[in-house]
């Protein structure tokens, strides 16, 4: 795999809890930095490496996750671990987050650089604002090699999602919150170029267009 190895990045672990008191509209969102699976690792900058994942069809659609009991919908994504390398995370969080394996996918492209957003200083709990700041990710352009009814959101005891669908890709942001909303255009902007049937526009932010067939189902 081309890319960082985390385990060469300058990184710290924090053994605390990082708090998200998000708007009613999105729920809480809590961020486990002791969490279940390892310990969430912090760059020297105050960014947790992260990795994003835009799943595709062959129809260039892209899988729509909605968070779960929230009224939120993002693509999947998720901490990279001490000694993973962003492609390992990667199927990793797909496992995971979607229920679909390596067998399941084909890597169309990934970007060159890390992209990184800030949480506003609001969200972050006073006594870890000296040392938090961000994520910042590698994204992931897949397409789906295997069916629609390989998705599985129960696949880990701690599901994500609790619906999903495919969407256009170039995707309405005002269902995605405000400081992601960036990065997301920054990655679907760059990774257009291996989608030759899409037209690389530049994204526009439009009002929501009524939701197409939403899956709710967790399993195969």
């Amino acid at each position: 795999m081309q890319g960082v190895n985390i385990a060469s990045e300058h990184i710290t672990s924090l053994k605390t809890s990082i708090f998200f008191p998000a708007p009613s509209k999105y729920g809480t969102i809590q961020l486990l930095i002791n969490s279940l699976v390892g310990r969430i690792m912090i760059d020297r900058d105050g960014y947790r490496p992260n990795v994003g994942i835009i799943l595709t069809n062959a129809k260039n659609q892209v899988f729509w996750g909605k968070r779960i009991r929230q009224d939120a919908w993002q693509f999947p994504q998720g901490g990279i671990q001490q000694g993973e390398t962003p492609e390992q995370a990667m199927y990793r969080e797909l496992h995971e987050e979607v229920g679909l394996k390596n067998c399941h996918v084909e890597i169309l492209g990934r970007t060159r650089d890390w992209m990184r957003y800030e949480v506003p200083s609001t969200w972050v709990r006073r006594d870890t604002r000296g040392c938090y700041k961000g994520q910042k990710q590698i994204w992931f352009l897949l397409r789906l090699t295997g069916r629609d009814c390989d998705v599985s959101l129960r696949a880990s005891g701690h599901p994500e999602f609790d619906a999903w669908r495919w969407n256009d890709y170039w995707i309405e942001m005002n269902s995605i919150i405000e400081f992601k909303r960036e990065v997301y255009t920054l990655a679907l902007n760059e990774l257009v170029r291996f989608l030759p049937a899409t037209s690389p526009t530049s994204m526009r932010i439009e009002k929501p267009k009524p939701y197409s067939k939403v899956n709710t189902h967790y399993g195969r």
